[in-house]
């Protein structure tokens, strides 16, 4: 009775992970910006990137939260981000199909109430999937 279980679950998780291979080595995964998402896509991404700064322990920002950082933060949004993340009331005109579309951080969830380590971990080392 046990062999058989054992059997059962082994050949359960063989036949698991040859659809999985299949489903990719098939084509049959978006892989196109303009595809839809995978199944579960979004929620492997945030607990990947959700273990991953833990995993590193980000400690604080380096860079204090005064009013001159924040004015020059937000000088550099305007020049270096805003053209494809939008300013509030004016969401980005993104035209380069190279990549896929970046979040807009003023709709939606946008900016959120991370921790400044957190956010300022993105903002320095970037999320590939989000």
């Amino acid at each position: 009775m046990i062999k058989g279980l054992l059997v059962g679950f082994i050949l359960g998780v063989v036949i698991l992970a040859g659809g999985v291979y299949y489903y990719f080595a098939s084509g049959m995964a978006p892989v196109a910006t303009a595809d839809p998402m995978m199944p579960f896509e979004r929620k492997m991404a945030n607990m990947a990137l959700d273990a991953h700064i833990e995993k590193q322990h980000v400690g604080d920002s380096p860079v204090p939260a005064d009013e001159p950082n924040l004015l020059a933060g937000a000088d550099t949004y305007k020049k270096e981000c805003a053209m494809c993340h939008g300013l509030p009331d004016h969401p980005a005109d993104y035209v380069n199909m190279m990549f896929p579309k970046p979040t807009q951080l003023f709709k939606g969830k946008g900016v959120t109430d991370d921790p400044a380590s957190e956010s300022y971990w993105k903002a320095t080392n970037g999320i590939r999937l989000s």
